[in-house]
This record gives structure tokens, sequence and C-alpha cells, in this order.
């Protein structure tokens, strides 16, 4: 046989063998991604009052192609203590370290339920509540007005629990629904969330933050400026008493909907920052 030959069936022989090895040692794509995935938190978004979790869908969207897991979920809107209970248990269920992210209502409840999780890395607040122990949602609106927030489109109706006594429950206005929450969100989209609001219990702005986990878990804040739901000074008055990292976007309270990239860097931001 000639040198050549030779030579070339090694060579062919080493580029068999090496392809082989890469096949069997390179991860598939899948398993990458699981790895990544396994090495982030997992990031928990809570929705508020008048609202779901599909709210969250290109947020999540957008941290699940950059390797996070994300978990959004269905808040009760049963009022701080019964929804704080709901999230501990959720929490408790998932493995591993996590960034709570919280929007409206939910950062109330975000700040009430991290204080019972060991493994809570960082709170995010988009557009959102975030009290101190003791205090309740209505005190905070009603301790700091703003003349440029008109007071919001509240529809209240009534309904007979099982146990025969009488409960109330808080929507907004659907025809003034995209105004209040959603001023910059498509008209269609805008009008799809009025028609697909979940209401929320009245008593859930007069039951007492219990605890506040902002004091003890770093935390990071989004004010959304042209806020009508929630009165920007009154975000920035509690992220900075949070000593929250703060962003501003001008946004409406859909900040999640209507700016979902600033939502994620925000988020990623605090993943660096505790990993």
């Amino acid at each position: 046989m000639s040198t050549e030959k030779h030579t070339g069936r090694v060579a062919a022989v080493v580029g068999t063998a090496t392809a082989a090895l890469l096949a069997t040692t390179a991860p598939a794509p899948a398993v990458a991604q699981d790895q990544e995935m396994a090495a982030k938190p997992t990031v928990v978004l809570v929705h508020g009052a008048f609202a779901d979790a599909s709210g969250w869908n290109e947020t999540a969207a957008r941290l699940r192609h950059q390797g996070f897991r994300v978990r959004a979920v269905a808040n009760p809107l049963r009022g701080l203590d019964h929804d704080t209970a709901y999230l501990e248990g959720m929490l408790r269920g998932v493995k591993g370290p996590k960034i709570l992210v919280g929007h409206s209502y939910g950062g109330a409840v975000i700040t009430n339920a991290a204080a019972a999780i060991p493994d809570v890395k960082a709170l995010v607040y988009v557009a959102a509540f975030a009290p101190d122990q003791g205090e309740t949602l209505g005190g905070l609106l009603e301790q700091h007005p703003d003349p440029g927030v008109p007071p919001l489109p509240q529809q209240a109706f009534q309904f007979t629990r099982p146990d025969g006594t009488t409960g109330t429950e808080v929507m907004l206005d659907p025809a003034e629904f995209a105004d209040a929450f959603a001023a910059d969100v498509p008209a269609k989209t805008a009008a799809l969330m009025a028609a697909s609001q979940r209401p929320i219990a009245a008593e859930a702005f007069g039951q007492p933050a219990k605890q506040a986990a902002w004091k003890t878990i770093p935390s990071w804040a989004l004010v959304a400026k042209k806020d009508h739901a929630i009165a920007p000074s009154l975000e920035r008055f509690m992220a900075k008493r949070a000593d929250a990292h703060i962003t501003e976007v001008d946004s409406s309270h859909a900040v999640m909907v209507s700016h979902p990239h600033v939502v994620g860097d925000v988020i990623n931001r605090a993943y660096r920052a505790t990993r």
C-alpha cells in the first residue's frame, strides 16, 4: 500500500473517531438548555389585582429564552393573608434559589411571603406595592395622594359565600380600564385585558402586611412614570425606602405588557447581582 493511501485511511479513521467522540460528549441542545436552567434561579412572577398570569406571557417567554425557569402564579386575590399563605405553599414546592417578581398588589404578596422562604435571592417590584410591616395598601394610597393620578374607576359587587356571609369584590370599569391600567397597550389587547380582568376581594386593601422582606432581601424596583393605578411618586417612595435599585420607564401600570424587555432587563440585573 502506498504511503499516501495509508495516510488517507488513517486520517479518515481518526476523523470518524473524533466525530463519534464529539457526538457522545457534546450535550444536545435540549440537554444544554436544561443544564443552563438548572444553574439559574427560578423566576416566580406574581400578578396583581384586575389582571391574571397571562399578563406575564411575553416576559416569561423572554426569560425562558435566556435560560431561566419561570413560574407565573395564579394569584388568588382573596386578601393579603390568604394570598401570602398560598404563595408560601407554592414556593416551598419550587426547588433551588428563587427571584420573586410582583406587579402592583402582587408586590405586597411577595413582600409578605418571601420572609418565610430562605432561598429567595432577590425581590423585584414592577409598578408595585412594597408595604412595611403593619401598613395597609389602602392606607398607603390615602397617605400619598397624587393630584395627577385620578381615582381608579372601581366597580364593586357582592356575592353570598357558601357559609352565608357576604363578600365584596372590586373590579375596574371595563369602559375606563385602558386609561387607568393599560394606556400604552394596543387597544385590542387592552380591551381583552379589561374583559378578562380578575376582581379582587375588597378586604385585600385593608389587611396590614405582617412582614417586610425587603428589609433583609436585596430589592429592585421598576417605576412606571405614567402609571394611573399607583401614583409614580408612591412607587418611588416605597422603592427608596426599601433601598431598592430603581429603574424608571415611560409606561402605564401594565408595564409587563407594554415593556416586557425592560422588565426582563431588571430581573436579569437582580440575577447578576445576587448569583
